[in-house]
């Protein structure tokens, strides 16, 4: 029945190819067995997805991991994806120079959103999802936010489908010196004392977070041995950051890390939620 259902979409209509495609896709995740899969853009060696990567693995997601840092190519459309994912970078979204693929990444950005796929942009890539929905990237004047510090969840964030459940405060790694304007119609969910705009949604199920949740230990070892000069010009310590860090981890940031990454691999592995909760509803 389903082959014969094939054969005349296949001969008769384009429309009815797509929609036995969704079909049989549908009736392959109600069995339990999962085709989603799930783009990572990767820019530097040591910025992987980490716990992102973890969650989605352990949902059954596939991942595609394009790691531009090596000359992989970036897609300029979303369509063969259930899920994208931006990593952070050295990178600056201001510019094409040392950074080829950052006007194809903004293009796949904006198609994600544009299709409703469950999008996640961290640090770099939540800059570049900014400017993907008509948001400013710009050198922050308040200087580079690099280290342990924490950040508070706004109404529309403790209400958030992703972000919900942090504690009041909770402890984030930042690593960044460019900050970005909120994009027509994104809600902001999280500021720092130090930059207003940390956390943002754009639509039902895109997100951007100048943020590092998603680390562990390891994580920060590498992030202090890769680019602890950057934190020193910036004024911070890189020791301090390595040696704080499972404080950090230990008071809150692993726990919600974790809850958020499950969440995410859960829409992508499963479908979005239909509409995000109104402002100051309880989930």
């Amino acid at each position: 029945m389903v082959v014969a259902a094939i054969a005349l979409g296949l001969k008769f209509s384009p429309f009815l190819r797509g929609r036995i495609t969704a079909w049989r896709s549908d009736a392959t995740r109600d069995e339990g067995c999962s085709l989603a899969s799930c783009l990572i853009i990767q820019h530097a060696e040591i910025e992987e997805a980490y716990g992102f990567s973890s969650a989605l693995t352990a949902r059954g997601v596939r991942l595609e991991v394009r790691k531009v840092f090596a000359g992989d190519p970036v897609p300029t459309d979303a369509s063969g994806s259930d899920g994208l994912v931006v990593m952070g970078g050295p990178a600056s979204a201001t510019s094409d120079d040392g950074f080829p693929t950052r006007r194809a990444e903004i293009a796949l950005l904006a198609d994600a959103v544009q299709r409703g796929i469950p999008t996640l942009g961290i640090c770099l890539g939540a800059q570049l999802l900014a400017a993907a929905a008509g948001g400013r990237v710009v050198v922050g004047e308040a200087g580079p936010e690099i280290g342990w510090a924490p950040i508070s969840l706004t109404p529309h964030g403790m209400a958030d489908p992703l972000l919900t459940g942090a504690p009041p405060h909770v402890t984030v790694l930042h690593w960044h010196g460019d900050t970005y304007t909120l994009a027509p119609g994104a809600v902001l969910l999280a500021s720092s004392e130090r930059y207003e705009n940390q956390a943002f949604r754009l639509g039902r199920c895109a997100w951007g977070l100048q943020f590092h949740l998603e680390v562990d230990m390891g994580a920060v070892a590498r992030f202090v041995a890769t680019f602890g000069h950057q934190a020193e010009v910036g004024g911070a310590d890189a020791k301090a950051i390595e040696s704080d860090a499972p404080a950090a981890l230990e008071g809150g940031l692993a726990a919600w890390g974790s809850l958020v990454a499950g969440r995410f691999a859960a829409m992508v592995g499963d479908g979005p939620p239909k509409s995000p909760p109104p402002a100051g509803s309880s989930l």
